[in-house]
């Protein structure tokens, strides 16, 4: 250990004053990435669940397969904080609640799309139907989330 900055003591000596990308890639290499992506999951777990009810609660719940990522998005919460603290969690846990969110994600694309070209006019009036239904690729957006969590099951953890 040797003294750093402002006399604190560095765990990583020889990497003192390492920022930007190069600070990134030694993160992912050291295994510290690990755990900020599943914090990062877990928020983006929550702020999306946000996001899917106020928009599913501005259209009334018209469908009852809008309250499924109602129920699904947020699993990925508690998964995150478990994997951040647990190696084991981060192994089993997180990617098991990952893999249901992008593919509820990947439902509600089609069924976010199925409710575009129902709309009157269908193919043929595209561009009013996409700005006028429901939002085309929202769903995706839930996917994208757990697709941080999978990423972050896979990496390497710090005490590997």
């Amino acid at each position: 250990m040797s003294t750093g900055l402002a006399g604190r003591v560095s765990r990583y000596p020889a990497q003192e004053g390492v920022t930007g990308i190069d600070r990134l890639l030694r993160d992912v290499r050291t295994g510290r990435f690990e755990r900020t992506l599943s914090a990062l999951t877990a928020a983006g777990a929550v702020i999306t669940a946000a996001e899917i009810w106020l928009e599913h609660d501005s259209a009334s719940f018209g469908n009852k397969m809008m309250w499924w990522p109602i129920v699904i998005v947020p699993t990925l919460a508690p998964a995150g904080i478990a994997a951040v603290f647990s190696r084991r969690a981060a192994k089993t846990v997180l990617p098991v609640a990952s893999v249901i969110v992008v593919a509820n994600g990947l439902q509600g694309t089609y069924l976010h799309w199925r409710g575009i070209i129902a709309k009157p006019g269908g193919w043929h009036n595209l561009r009013y139907n996409l700005e006028m239904g429901p939002p085309a690729f929202a769903p995706l957006l839930a996917s994208v989330v757990g697709g941080m969590g999978l990423l972050a099951s896979v990496l390497r953890r710090e005490e590997d």
